[in-house]
């Protein structure tokens, strides 16, 4: 048999494994013998479950990325961190004002940024984290909401942080409080929830509640599909 010449070394939790160079860091984990359940996901690098810290040998730099995302290098050092342990307030969105009081009290570390950056370079989806933890201190929530959209919660922007802020939590907090208090509101929306509380589906779900799968399943490929 043919020795391959493409394998790189790495090492996982100090062990060293010799794998494909052309492999994820979670593919080359599986290569190396590792079966995942945990820290896995959607494996399509937007969940953000698979968070992983790595060194390369000789380079004093610390690097983060995806393990879905992230190709080995050689010599690549790391470890997985699959939940960042950042601060998490308790609240209740129903009883909070939208407002830069509520985030300073919730997450007074907020006021501690230094502006450096390092948040923005850590973020897998390029987020402008920098920018929205400036409109957070602004007390702009519409725009942290807007700006921190498609945040994955991976907890990266928090592990590279000097100030200990949890970027990634604060973003989140001001989309639920612009969801509840800032979003225009949808008529059509509201409308339905109404026809819903009234009664007007009720016997159709009790309907469908009693057919088969077979009945369920001919039901649905018969539906009215919009244009």
């Amino acid at each position: 048999m043919t020795e391959r010449t493409d394998l790189i070394p790495i090492f996982i939790m100090g062990k060293r494994y010799d794998v494909p160079s052309s492999l994820t860091i979670m593919k080359a984990m599986e290569w190396a013998g590792y079966t995942l359940i945990r820290g896995v996901g959607c494996r399509g690098g937007f969940c953000g479950a698979c968070a992983t810290v790595y060194r390369i040998k000789d380079d004093p730099k610390l690097y983060f990325g995806l393990a879905c995302q992230t190709v080995v290098k050689p010599e690549m050092y790391m470890g997985q961190i699959p939940f960042f342990p950042a601060k998490r307030a308790s609240y209740d969105v129903t009883h909070l004002k939208p407002e830069a009081a509520t985030l300073f009290k919730l997450y007074p570390e907020l006021l501690r940024c230094l502006g450096c950056g390092t948040c923005t370079k850590a973020c897998p989806q390029e987020l402008n984290v920098k920018g929205y933890m400036a409109a957070a201190m602004r007390g702009d929530i519409a725009l942290v909401a807007n700006m921190s959209f498609d945040c994955i919660m991976c907890g990266l922007c928090a592990a590279r942080c000097p100030a200990e802020e949890p970027q990634y939590n604060i973003g989140i907090l001001s989309r639920r409080l612009y969801g509840r208090y800032l979003a225009p509101r949808s008529e059509h929306l509201r409308v339905r929830v109404e026809e819903v509380e009234n009664g007007k589906y009720t016997a159709e779900i009790i309907e469908l509640k009693a057919m088969d799968r077979n009945a369920l399943v001919g039901r649905y490929k018969a539906r009215d599909i919009e244009p």
